[in-house]
């Protein structure tokens, strides 16, 4: 709906100060888009393809080819420009159709899970990008992501979504603050009830902020994890458990996930996280 592509049923959204529904052909004027699946002409060069887009948009002819060669050189591109992106690697395709999206500088952009699929050099390099565009040259980046290290190291805000409802919202910083308490991860050998028990036994230890069960693991929110963890295992073995592995963590976005919403996102990698950089 805010990219125009479904038209809303109820309520009302703008995006860069236009409205979607009376304002949609002003809206895509002022936002890219790069979908999940990159839609890309196989028999095209990587230069056809953005010239076409640019004149597309509207890009004054004595401009074209300059905006070409900055967003290729952007995206690094140049050495590939004419080549048949048939011939392209998946990363390379993914930054092309980047570079697609910023052809006539919009004010937004919005990505669909970019990097899914991407080796880490690939990865990090459309994170490389992103950030560059989004400070050097203030475009707002509206991110859906299923990696959290992606939405840590990017983004300015932060929205989780389980059910279709926000349930948490805030920095990245401050989401991870809010968790309030060093992270012990015990892993065990045994039944639920014998986790239910651990997790009992763990609770009798002062300061401890909550507890979680995943799979045959036992979170534990303590202000102090590494004074607390000696502790948690002479419990453990008083009461007749042995623990496989304990490690404690500072905490991350997955424990703000975890604790919004009952379960880890890798869990349910239906469960988008839109995450957007400057507010438009």
């Amino acid at each position: 709906m805010l990219t125009t592509l479904l038209r809303p049923t109820a309520g009302t959204a703008r995006v860069a100060g236009l409205d979607v529904a009376r304002q949609a052909a002003q809206v895509r004027h002022a936002i890219g888009v790069a979908l999940q699946e990159a839609g890309l002409d196989d028999l095209q060069t990587g230069r056809e393809l953005l010239t076409l887009q640019a004149r597309l948009y509207g890009v004054q002819p004595r401009d074209l080819a300059a905006r070409v060669q900055q967003l290729l050189r952007v995206v690094d591109l140049e050495d590939a420009a004419d080549r048949a992106i048939k011939t392209y690697s998946g990363g390379m395709q993914r930054r092309l159709d980047l570079a697609a999206a910023l052809v006539h500088r919009p004010k937004v952009v919005f990505l669909d899970e970019p990097t899914t699929g991407l080796d880490p050099i690939s990865r990090e390099a459309i994170w490389r990008y992103v950030r560059e565009l989004n400070q050097n040259e203030g475009v707002t980046f509206f991110l859906t992501t299923q990696y959290l290290e992606e939405a840590d190291r990017l983004a300015d805000d932060v929205a989780i979504m389980d059910a279709g409802c926000i349930v948490a919202q805030g920095s990245p910083a401050a989401l991870k603050a809010s968790i309030g308490n060093d992270r012990v991860t015990v892993a065990l050998d045994g039944s639920d009830a014998e986790l239910d028990r651990a997790a009992a036994v763990i609770r009798r230890l002062e300061g401890v902020g909550d507890t979680r069960t995943v799979a045959d693991t036992l979170i534990v929110y303590v202000p102090d994890g590494a004074a607390a963890v000696a502790r948690i295992v002479l419990m453990l073995n008083e009461a007749g458990m042995r623990a496989r592995e304990v490690s404690v963590a500072q905490p991350t976005l997955d424990d703000v996930f975890l604790r919004a919403t009952g379960h880890h996102l890798e869990e349910d990698h239906a469960v988008p996280q839109p995450v957007g950089g400057r507010k438009p």
